[in-house]
């Protein structure tokens, strides 16, 4: 009798055993869908950032050869560049451009205007919808004159700078009235005056002239997009 109580124990301990391990091998096959599930939303995610980052790069390219272009002939005799990594435009000469220490913008700077601009708006008119944003950007030097310290030097070229830019986006923006386009202007071209924290350097040294400058620089939208995603995958 003792015996048939022990074997009967001894099975239902083996039937406690392989319910529990039944139990895990559950859980487990469940925790590896899960995984798996995981993994495939993250390659998504990924192929999806991926198709943005590309989509960027070619209109990067696109935007690039669209300005070149255009402006191939002009470049020279404006002494200005495009960089095709910032699909920055340049015009290198700001003190041709402005009156020594002045924002207010003269003769040969405006009519330099009233040709870029039309043409410049043209050209975007293609990509507005992968455009955040055109942003003017004033630049200086780091010097103002030989009595002034470099931390009173910064702000009073950050307040030309700042004034500089503002006096451009001002009659650019009449210019887009006359092509029904200041709405888009109003909503996406920005004045930003940047005093000398941008410096251009040869040879680890300030080049005071080069660094003045004004410069047209597209902002496409692709970091908002991925945003999009990343705040979608969340």
């Amino acid at each position: 009798m003792a015996s048939f109580l022990d074997t009967k124990k001894a099975e239902q301990e083996e039937s406690h055993w392989l319910s529990v391990s039944d139990l895990m091998a559950g859980l487990m096959m469940v925790f590896l869908f899960i995984a798996i599930a995981l993994m495939r939303h993250a390659f998504i995610e990924r192929d999806k950032i991926k198709e943005v980052a590309v989509a960027y790069q070619e209109n990067q390219v696109a935007i690039y050869d669209a300005l070149s272009q255009e402006f191939n002939d002009d470049l020279q005799r404006w002494d200005a560049t495009i960089d095709k990594d910032s699909l920055t435009f340049t015009f290198q000469s700001p003190d041709v451009l402005f009156a020594q220490g002045d924002t207010a913008l003269n003769s040969q700077y405006k009519a330099l205007l009233d040709d870029f601009f039309p043409r410049y708006l043209s050209v975007l008119d293609q990509f507005f919808s992968s455009i955040n944003e055109v942003r003017i950007e004033g630049h200086t030097s780091s010097v103002w004159n030989r009595f002034t310290t470099p931390t009173d030097a910064y702000f009073l070229n950050m307040e030309l700078s700042q004034g500089r830019t503002r006096s451009v986006l001002r009659h650019i923006y009449s210019i887009a009235e006359g092509m029904q386009k200041q709405d888009w202007v109003r909503r996406h071209i920005a004045a930003v005056g940047l005093s000398s924290s941008r410096p251009i350097e040869v040879e680890g040294k300030e080049d005071k002239q080069g660094s003045r400058r004004v410069t047209f620089r597209v902002i496409t939208n692709a970091d908002i997009k991925i945003k999009q995603i990343l705040d979608a995958a969340q």
